[in-house]
């Protein structure tokens, strides 16, 4: 394979001193070099039958809040239903493992163009302090999923030294 340096204004030449600057399409230019990046992906990570790229996959946003009691965790897990969501908890860290499956649809006379990400999720969330894993609640509604981590009975009542210089 050769290398060879890329120049953008390589098929406009529109630095020519003489040349007709009405006849220069700059979107048209875009749109291709849109298109040869998309090529460029496609050959360095090729999709499979259903489009899914196989190393890629998401990870759902989360937001954490630790209060004197509790570890509160959401997490954003739109389009999934509760029995896709797996949560297991240690002492430690919080597992959140689920699959978001494709929907089939065929059409004859369109093209489908899908942003969506679809595929196998795995988000393991260490904590801040151990927590009481045998107690955990979770609700999940509107595609987020919260959770309440009680705080172990020795991070409540734990004193720490602080440093004054």
């Amino acid at each position: 394979m050769a290398l060879m340096r890329w120049n953008p204004f390589r098929d406009s030449e529109r630095l020519e001193p003489f040349r007709d600057t009405e006849s220069w399409e700059p979107f048209r230019e875009i749109d291709t070099l849109q298109r040869q990046m998309n090529r460029l992906f496609d050959r360095l990570m090729p999709t499979t039958n259903g489009g899914e790229r196989p190393g890629f996959i998401f990870s759902p946003a989360a937001e954490l809040e630790e209060t004197d009691d509790a570890i509160r965790l959401k997490l954003e897990v739109p389009g999934l239903e509760a029995k896709d969501i797996n949560v297991e908890a240690t002492p430690e860290s919080i597992s959140i493992t689920g699959e978001r499956k494709t929907e089939t649809k065929s059409e004859e006379n369109g093209i489908t163009r899908s942003e969506f990400r679809y595929g196998k999720f795995q988000r393991i969330i260490p904590l801040p302090s151990q927590i009481q894993n045998d107690k955990v609640q979770a609700e999940y509604k509107n595609g987020i999923l919260q959770l309440t981590l009680p705080k172990a009975e020795s991070e409540k009542h734990k004193a720490v030294k602080v440093n004054l210089g």
